[in-house]
């Protein structure tokens, strides 16, 4: 089998010679035998990219931060004084908080790959003579490969047949125009942008559909050979990481000021200079919440993790942020507000003849039903297929699918439909148009069949079909039909208008002087919860924007059903104007209007562009291929997981596996609260990490006999700074996100008021820790390990702090997550087995403590939670904004 030296001169074979050299059956496709011999030959469909590199990666990553040179800054200084064991277990620190945020960041890495998963594509491929709709990675070269507008191209692969076919093949050449594509044939040699009989792998067909036989599959393809230079792109961090990056340097700052008042107040008090230089060490060490950055990443993926359970995958850890921030959602109507369930109910035929759903009969006679089942069953590209259990297995348009439904339900067989007509040409549907056509070959005669929105159908018909006879279509027959065509749209169904012309001869535009056959009406109701959410999204704040290319009357139908707006009035796409020739106030009536009907993907993308302009934080929804420019302009990009071409799926941030606008609802819902679970640790972190610096310097500047050492504040850290601050990071939402209005775009994390809050927070901490040393030192009694375990169990508490002001101490979202009291059990845990083992406690200077400085350390800790919450009851107009 020669197939492995076909790639780079599949252009300059004839489809005849590929077939021979592939061994594949043109009309029949690959056998199973052969399949399965291709598969253990090329293995899986799929871009391999070298996973121990990413291991390297975040390993490396954990010993370039600024806290890591500290540590190393810290076990040099004590290997010069030769204090050994200190250098030894700073050494120990460091490595296991590398360990742990290595850790962390791979099962961050890991969710993303679960994530990944999740958004496998398919594609139909021609196997035994069926056509079948597999995953991707299992293309294997012979295998002929169906393609349409909005598919990306699964593999390299030489064109057999196609229509209209354009693809944007600008991720390989560059090109920005999208280049037209043929079956021609290429005798000269070429490059790789010349090549128009060949379809390559990851370009995105916009136009048209075509039959491609593949050649070559995963590295072996072009998009394979350049696989090297992608996987070199840098990663970029997402808004949350530069932030908290931000807040790092800020602290460092902040840190290195006490650092300089720490050595000024040392040398007043004459003390060594080992000693400075050691509390400074721990200043600048407990400055840094070693947490921060591993604990956000890793919520942020987890949380991602759980939406993808419920049916939304977000690809972007940023997106994730913005959700939350949505003040905007921009949706079309099939398939998100409705149930994307179309079902034919309606028929019209002139000159009044009608039938409905209600009616168990249909009249099958008559050249009207004739002509309506040659245009359902020829001017349709969807698979519909019977499977032995009876079930049906379909893939395509939902509008065709219904129509080949429609067929089958009335016993008539759609093969028999086909059967000799061979299709000559096509002029696919597109949102510009509104309308498909194919032109069939039937013998002698050509028969050319069509199928669209009404308004854009009949400025091509010339002819009426009436009473079995053409007539002359007259202007008195177009009013009739279009004011019946709004009036179904009116009742809530989508209609659809169909015409036919048979000709000997026709040329390239060939739709035209088309008899009219009559109108069908097509059901799509309202999703039974889609009422409930748009109510919730409107408490929540957020404003709903229907997108739709449907009929203004339909729309208006749904709107009024799901209650979107209080505003009723409709812009269609006659109304809008483009974008540069817009007035103030033109944009701001656009910006004022919920519903829009007859809109192009162009205009969705001007539109968007006036809400972001009026300071709106924009949700886009889209599913074709032409809305992917649209898609990326929005703040937040989403796609529909099953009616959604490949290419909105791959500009999306975000893919709605069930199509639900419920499900969007529930990830702003999530959103929400992953971003209030990020704030609340890191003011959790924060409040905690200030509360070390005041304390540290405090003792330093009033020269108190008692202090903290440097590896006790790390192994502080190492308790409060990942598993409290975690399990605050996945807990449940308090029941408030959807009823508060969404934060400002370009709001900090954290407010005024929330910096506020965490000063008092820290002070108080600071001030308990104190006073527990204080009393121990005036006991005579160690008052180093008393400090240290008021300082560390009042942090473990303080997680209990991160509430809101009005909620009861006893019942609320952080005392009933069985996340937090694991992570203040096993930390308790750790500090009690690392103080009673005299291996681990001896490094850090800790012994086991009487039951009265247990007393102290217990009553100082509760004191100071007790405090802050006593504050936050009494102060809650102050701390409402802050956790």
């Amino acid at each position: 089998m020669a197939i492995r030296n076909v790639r780079l001169r599949a252009y300059k074979h004839s489809v005849g010679e590929l077939v021979r050299i592939l061994e594949t059956d043109i009309r029949k496709g690959l056998a199973p035998s052969q399949v399965n011999l291709r598969r253990e030959m090329f293995g899986p469909n799929a871009i391999i990219t070298p996973g121990n590199f990413r291991i390297l990666k975040i390993l490396w990553h954990q010993f370039k931060s600024p806290v890591m040179l500290l540590l190393l800054a810290a076990a040099c200084i004590s290997a010069y004084y030769r204090e050994w064991a200190d250098a030894l277990a700073i050494v120990m620190v460091l490595l296991i908080n590398a360990g742990m945020g290595f850790f962390m960041e791979w099962q961050a890495f890991r969710s993303m790959s679960a994530l990944q998963a999740l958004t496998r594509q398919h594609a139909r491929v021609l196997r035994d003579g069926a056509m079948t709709l597999i995953e991707v990675q299992d293309i294997v070269p012979g295998d002929i490969i169906y393609v349409e507008a909005g598919d990306i191209v699964p593999a390299d692969g030489r064109i057999v047949t196609a229509s209209s076919l354009q693809v944007d093949e600008s991720t390989l050449t560059g090109e920005s125009v999208p280049v037209e594509k043929n079956a021609g044939d290429i005798e000269t040699e070429t490059v790789l942008a010349e090549q128009t009989n060949i379809l390559f792998k990851g370009t995105a067909v916009k136009k048209g559909n075509a039959s491609i036989l593949c050649t070559a599959t995963g590295m072996m393809t072009e998009f394979g050979a350049i696989a090297g230079l992608l996987t070199e792109t840098a990663d970029t961090a997402a808004p949350l990481e530069r932030k908290l990056a931000v807040f790092g340097r800020q602290l460092l700052v902040f840190s290195l000021l006490l650092v300089g008042i720490v050595i000024v107040a040392g040398l007043i008090h004459k003390l060594p200079l080992a000693d400075i230089i050691r509390t400074g060490i721990a200043l600048s060490v407990a400055a840094i919440p070693e947490g921060l950055p591993i604990v956000a990443t890793l919520a942020l993926a987890k949380g991602m993790l759980r939406m993808g359970r419920k049916h939304i995958i977000v690809k972007q850890l940023a997106a994730v942020e913005t959700l939350g921030l949505t003040t905007v959602i921009c949706t079309d109507k099939t398939g998100t507000l409705t149930e994307n369930q179309l079902e034919l109910v309606q028929l019209e035929f002139p000159p009044a003849y009608q039938w409905q759903k209600s009616d168990p009969t249909i009249v099958r006679y008559g050249e009207s039903y004739k002509r309506f089942f040659q245009v359902a069953v020829l001017c349709n590209t969807s698979m519909v297929q019977r499977e032995e259990n009876g079930t049906l297995k379909v893939a395509g348009d939902p509008l065709e699918i219904a129509l080949q439904r429609f067929i089958m339900d009335k016993g008539s067989d759609i093969n028999n439909g086909n059967a000799g007509y061979i299709k000559v040409s096509e002029q696919p549907f597109s949102s510009e148009t509104r309308i498909m056509g194919m032109m069939h070959q039937g013998g002698r005669n050509l028969l050319i069949t069509a199928k669209g929105a009404m308004e854009n159908l009949l400025p091509h018909c010339a002819y009426i079909l009436e009473n079995n006879m053409a007539r002359p279509m007259t202007d008195d027959d177009r009013k009739k039909w279009l004011s019946r065509n709004g009036q179904l749209a009116g009742e809530g169904l989508k209609p659809l208008a169909f015409a036919y012309r048979e000709t000997i001869k026709a040329g390239k535009d060939f739709l035209h002087d088309l008899t009219f056959i009559g109108l069908a009406g097509f059901l799509d109701p309202p999703r039974k919860d889609v009422a409930k959410a748009v109510s919730l999204c409107q408490q929540a704040g957020i404003r709903i924007v229907m997108l739709t290319g449907d009929h203004p009357s339909t729309a208006g139908y749904i709107a009024e059903k799901l209650k979107l707006s209080p505003r009723p009035a409709i812009i269609t796409g006659r109304e809008m104007r483009a974008y540069e020739t817009l007035g103030v106030e033109e944009k701001t009536k656009w910006a004022d209007t919920d519903i829009f009907a007859r809109v192009s993907p162009a205009q969705k993308l001007e539109l968007i562009k006036v809400l972001q302009e009026n300071h709106e934080v924009v949700a886009m929804t889209g599913d074709g291929v032409n809305d992917a420019p649209a898609l990326r302009k929005a703040d937040i990009g989403i796609a529909m997981g099953i009616r959604g071409s490949q290419i909105s799926r791959e500009a999306a941030d975000m893919i709605l596996q069930d199509d639900a606008f419920s499900s969007l609802v529930l990830a702003i819902r999530e959103g929400r609260i992953i971003f209030k679970n990020i704030r609340r640790f890191i003011i959790y972190l924060l409040s905690c990490n200030l509360s070390e610096l005041l304390v540290v310097g405090a003792i330093a500047v009033a020269g108190f006999s008692f202090r903290l050492l440097p590896l006790q504040i790390l192994l502080i850290n190492l308790v409060t700074d990942v598993l409290p601050a975690l399990a605050l990071g996945i807990t449940n939402g308090d029941g408030t996100e959807m009823v508060q209005k969404p934060q400002a775009l370009n709001a900090p994390i954290i407010s005024k008021a929330k910096w506020r809050a965490i000063g008092i927070y820290a002070v108080i901490i600071a001030a308990f820790t104190l006073l527990s040393g204080k009393i121990a030192e005036s006991r005579f009694t160690n008052a180093n390990n008393v400090l240290f375990f008021t300082l560390t169990f009042s942090q473990l508490m303080h997680v209990l702090n991160m509430v809101n002001a009005q909620d009861t101490f006893h019942d609320n979202h952080v005392v009933r997550s069985k996340y937090i009291w694991m992570a203040l059990a096993g930390t308790t845990a750790v500090m009690l087995l690392i103080t009673v083992i005299p291996v681990l406690a001896a490094p850090f200077r800790l012994q086991p403590l009487n039951i009265i400085d247990w007393i102290i350390v217990l009553s100082c800790s509760l004191g100071s939670m007790l405090t802050i919450r006593v504050i936050k009851k009494l102060g809650v107009k102050f701390f409402l904004a802050g956790r």
